[in-house]
């Protein structure tokens, strides 16, 4: 059998699900160019500080910092059986002059380590921008529907109405509590920084000739170097795993809001009150040609699910690192970090696209209403009757009866809700307006009102904040 492309299995989180920037900050590529930035900036500082390293030792380095040979490294690596030294090697070979010096005092995870904060940072970054922009699109959903009627449910059942804006700004205060914690977890990310074997620094230390003060700076200048203002103030060997649990904590909680999102939208599609786009030539079925399927929301809910059960890997290795640490972190952070950031940023990919064309029926909207809006003005009716001079008890019991009568109707004859009719035609209800107490837009509340104070105080600093960071939404399957 030959070799071929289609004969391995691809991850379809690449192939057809994420982003191509977050794919692409996820390559090999883009880690290992950290990887070699990470070299130069600790021989860097080490010159800085001291040690005998040369101008033309660094001009090397840089010469090849983006020439990847990882051909060499690859072959190296199947020898050698070990990743870094591998590259160590394959970048010596590149530099022969400056090979002495590459990772000096380092050790392995002063690379991975650190490349991993920094592709966690950017990763959180664009995480962030994406989030921010689905907020955005759903705000300006939310604000075109602000006051339209719909029927309101709990336990699914129905209950007192609310407006389509209303409910999109559920959806998406669950965003922007998502934000907070992302945005949290960015500040709060640290540099590992040249933290030693078991964090103890000996190496550097030794270096040094036992000088702390250098040690102390070269790690602060390191971190620097790097982009990061702080370094975690103790460390074993690799920086806390705690932080890789609250970071894919932070994004199963995006996943989260963004399942609960979708499957109110395929709820609302089965209602025939709101889909989300559905192209031109788009299929629903391969059977029934007839079918709108909520292909989009159905995946939003299967990628936010992945991420979700993610959560459980990062909190059981962080739970059992022994000690300073043990190595059976490794395969399983090289497989659920990347893929919680790619799944995550393929269902706010998938959502940008939804809530940028969502169609609204308000006819279908008013006709489910109006089934159910009857019985729920009963109660504006009957304080109405009363205060009309009717008897409160006696309208109560009325009322009641007309109920009871519409409602055996609706459920035993599959026949239209007439309670209104009936009592439109009841002479204890003559004094009082029922088409004016039955307006929809009368049992809404505050709704609208509470979309415009939303947009106002919650989300317009978040757009001010974001202006200018505008992310693609294309889905290419």
């Amino acid at each position: 059998m030959t070799d071929s492309p289609l004969s391995t299995y691809e991850n379809p989180l690449i192939t057809r699900y994420a982003s191509r920037e977050m794919a692409t900050l996820w390559g090999n590529e883009r880690r290992f160019r950290t990887w070699r930035m990470l070299w130069i900036a600790l021989a860097e500082n080490e010159q800085r500080l001291g040690l005998n390293i040369r101008d033309t030792q660094l001009a090397q380095l840089r010469e090849f910092r983006d020439r990847l040979n990882l051909d060499v490294a690859a072959e190296f690596e199947r020898k050698l059986r070990h990743d870094v030294m591998a590259h160590v090697h394959a970048y010596g070979e590149q530099c022969p002059e400056a090979k002495a010096i590459i990772h000096l005092g380092a050790t392995s995870c002063f690379i991975t380590d650190n490349a991993d904060l920094i592709l966690i940072r950017d990763a959180l970054r664009l995480t962030a921008t994406r989030i921010a922009a689905v907020i955005d699109r759903l705000a300006t959903f939310a604000e075109t529907h602000r006051a339209l009627p719909c029927l309101g449910f709990t336990h699914l059942q129905p209950a007192q109405p609310t407006t389509v804006g209303k409910r999109c700004c559920l959806w998406i205060y669950d965003l922007l509590l998502d934000l907070e914690a992302v945005e949290h977890r960015l500040a709060t990310l640290k540099a590992r920084s040249t933290k030693g074997t078991t964090g103890t620094q000996a190496s550097f230390l030794q270096l040094f000739g036992g000088d702390h003060d250098k040690v102390r700076q070269l790690e602060r200048s390191v971190a620097q170097q790097i982009g990061f203002d702080d370094v975690y103030p103790v460390t074993g060997q690799t920086y806390p795993r705690k932080v890789d649990s609250q970071v894919v904590d932070a994004l199963g909680g995006v996943a989260q809001g963004l399942h609960k999102t979708a499957t109110d939208l395929r709820l609302l599609a089965n209602r025939k009150e709101l889909e989300e786009p559905f192209e031109r030539d788009q299929i629903g079925s391969s059977a029934m040609a007839y079918k709108r399927n909520p292909m989009r929301s159905e995946r939003i809910c299967a990628l936010s699910r992945f991420v979700i059960s993610l959560q459980s890997s990062t909190a059981a290795t962080a739970a059992t690192q022994w000690l300073e640490r043990t190595l059976d972190d490794s395969a399983n952070r090289r497989l659920v970090i990347p893929q919680a950031f790619l799944a995550t940023d393929a269902a706010l990919v998938l959502m940008q696209n939804v809530a940028e064309a969502m169609v609204v029926y308000p006819q279908t909207i008013a006709k489910n209403l109006a089934a159910e809006l009857p019985f729920m003005a009963t109660e504006a009716i009957l304080m109405a009757a009363v205060t009309a001079g009717g008897d409160r008890q006696e309208l109560h019991e009325a009322i009641r009866q007309h109920s009871q009568a519409a409602a055996w109707r609706v459920k035993s004859e599959a026949a239209e809700n007439d309670l209104i009719g009936r009592l439109k035609a009841d002479p204890a209800f003559a004094a009082i307006d029922i088409d004016a107490l039955t307006d929809p837009a009368r049992h809404v509340g505050r709704a609208p009102e509470q979309v415009d104070d939303f947009l106002a105080e919650q989300i317009a600093p978040i757009r001010q904040r974001y202006a200018g960071q505008s992310v693609t939404a294309e889905v290419f399957v």
